[in-house]
């Protein structure tokens, strides 16, 4: 579902965001592995948490991948015109809908659950 203060062309950047987000192919391969592990999720902030009792690692790897990630969500919310927060809303309402099951989404009252 997308937003409806976004207009249609952030709505279709954050699309293609979606498409490429990642970075370097070994930090996307660990957070896969993390992810399957289930040591991180997706937040509903477009960012990656990390699920409680998971080991140190994944804390790093989450620093790492939230700064690609907000690195990413700032070009567009700058090239837009709009908030940081709306860009990273949009993001995260999609990562989670393409979270398979099984693996940890955020709740948006900030309770981790198994998709």
């Amino acid at each position: 579902m997308m937003r409806r203060w976004l207009s249609p062309c952030v709505a279709a950047m954050c699309v293609a965001l979606m498409m490429s987000l990642g970075g370097p192919a070994v930090a996307q391969d660990a957070l896969s592995a993390a992810k399957a592990a289930g040591q991180v999720g997706e937040r509903p902030d477009g960012l990656v948490g990390v699920v409680p009792g998971a080991p140190g690692s994944a804390t790093g790897l989450a620093a790492q991948i939230n700064a690609q990630r907000l690195a990413r969500y700032q070009e567009i919310a700058r090239g837009n015109g709009t908030a940081l927060d709306k860009v990273q809303a949009v993001a995260g309402e999609q990562l989670i809908a393409r979270t398979p099951a099984g693996q940890f989404i955020m709740t948006p009252a900030g309770a981790w659950q198994r998709k």
